[in-house]
């Protein structure tokens, strides 16, 4: 196994010791900053493991298919552990693993047609823009960090919507092949 599919699994590693530091108030405040520093860690491994793969032809089905997931788990984790806060309200994360059910789903139906959907250009830039807003929304500073957390929120919602279109679009055919 290389380098940059070990990175996808420590990834994977990291989810539930990050929702434990997000849910459990461990040493007051410091849960909060201890979970952050986590979330920093395996959205740096989602770069590091991406750059890896591409860069040292490491792509693999195994990375094509668990990096995705993997991100899903860490992005919906994240989310879901703040709706209980407030801070994310459970409409937005429910389209938001909405989406991801119904990918999973183009995925499955793929595969049993021997077909390996990637990640598109679409679904990175959504990713990215989820991780940066769960930054700036664990780290809540406050004044105009707030203002720059809810429009992270709304910019991630649009892309989530437009990645799921344009899945939908591009693989089509899939659906078709599928029997629908």
């Amino acid at each position: 196994m290389n380098l940059s599919n070990r990175l996808t699994i420590f990834r994977v590693i990291l989810v539930p010791v990050f929702v434990f530091f997000m849910m459990v108030p461990v040493g007051g405040e410091a849960h909060k900053w201890v979970a952050l520093i986590i979330f920093c860690v395996a959205s740096i491994t989602d770069t590091l493991d991406g750059y890896l793969a591409r860069s040292r032809h490491w792509i693999t089905n195994f990375g094509k298919f668990m990096d995705p997931l993997a991100d899903k788990l860490l992005v919906c984790s994240a989310m879901i552990c703040m709706i209980p806060t407030g801070v994310l309200p459970a409409w937005f994360v429910i389209i938001v693993i909405a989406r991801e059910f119904i990918i999973s789903g183009f995925r499955l139906v793929a595969s049993d047609n021997g077909v390996v959907i990637a990640a598109s250009y679409w679904g990175k830039v959504k990713t990215v823009v989820q991780m940066v807003m769960i930054i700036v929304l664990i780290a809540d500073l406050g004044g105009v960090w707030s203002v720059i957390g809810e429009v992270l929120m709304w910019i991630a919602l649009v892309l989530t919507v437009v990645s799921l279109v344009d899945y939908i679009v591009k693989n089509r055919q899939v659906l078709l092949q599928g029997g629908l």
